[in-house]
């Protein structure tokens, strides 16, 4: 197996996962807040929908070598979440599996050369085709701690977690803490000026994501807070 079927694999069962949490709410309950500030239930489905259609422009973007933006622009993609944010229970859940199936679809169109073409999303840096696997993977496993329901950030897989721990520092700008340790690993971070911060590894990915604030911890980003951290959302 490869390392792309690796995270393939991850995101398959991440998609079920939602699917599944998504299938047992009622119209009401897609109509309740959610754990986002102002939005509901249904404002984070349908982002997550749209979100999928956007990562297939650029996937679509590696396999042509036509330059595809992820949106057009951001009245494209909050457009597309005040539109479909209301709908019922059971239209929210068939266009998440649509959405999840024409993503899986255009992974499979992606020939194993193109996987390596820099592609960009509405936010620099560019990254290499393969990473829009991952940026889905975080999209669907943030996002479905944003629901509310029974699952959160205590629930993402571990393989998950040593994940954003490698890769999610980057994204929080310039740091504000002199380091970040994993006191249940004893694995570090190093930060410029500040705090030393200590909290479990978990805890540090969540709070470097935006989703929990550790006692004493200085808070995320703001911008961390809505959407995904690759700010690509």
């Amino acid at each position: 197996m490869s390392l792309l079927d690796d995270y393939r694999a991850e995101l398959t069962a991440a998609d079920a996962r939602l699917i599944s949490t998504v299938a047992a709410l009622s119209d009401a309950e897609m109509r309740a807040p959610s754990a986002l500030p102002g939005w509901t239930r249904g404002h984070v489905v349908t982002h997550v929908a749209r979100n999928a259609d956007s990562l297939v422009n650029l996937l679509t973007w590696a396999r042509t070598g036509v330059v595809t933006p992820q949106y057009r622009d951001a009245a494209e993609r909050d457009a597309g979440i005040e539109a479909g944010h209301a709908r019922p229970a059971g239209e929210q859940l068939a266009d998440l599996e649509e959405s999840t199936a024409r993503f899986a679809a255009a992974v499979d169109a992606v020939p194993p050369e193109r996987w390596s073409v820099l592609i960009s999303g509405t936010r620099p840096p560019e990254h290499p085709a393969w990473y829009v696997v991952m940026r889905r993977l975080r999209e669907v496993e943030i996002h479905h701690g944003d629901l509310g329901t029974a699952y959160t950030w205590r629930d993402w897989p571990e393989r998950y977690v040593d994940w954003e721990w490698r890769d999610s520092p980057a994204l929080l700008g310039e740091p504000t803490y002199r380091s970040v340790t994993a006191t249940d690993t004893g694995e570090k971070i190093g930060g410029t000026d500040g705090p030393d911060l200590q909290a479990p590894k978990r805890e540090l990915v969540a709070w470097m994501i935006g989703r929990h604030v550790p006692d004493g911890f200085p808070a995320p980003p703001p911008w961390m807070v809505r959407t995904a951290p690759d700010g690509l959302a």
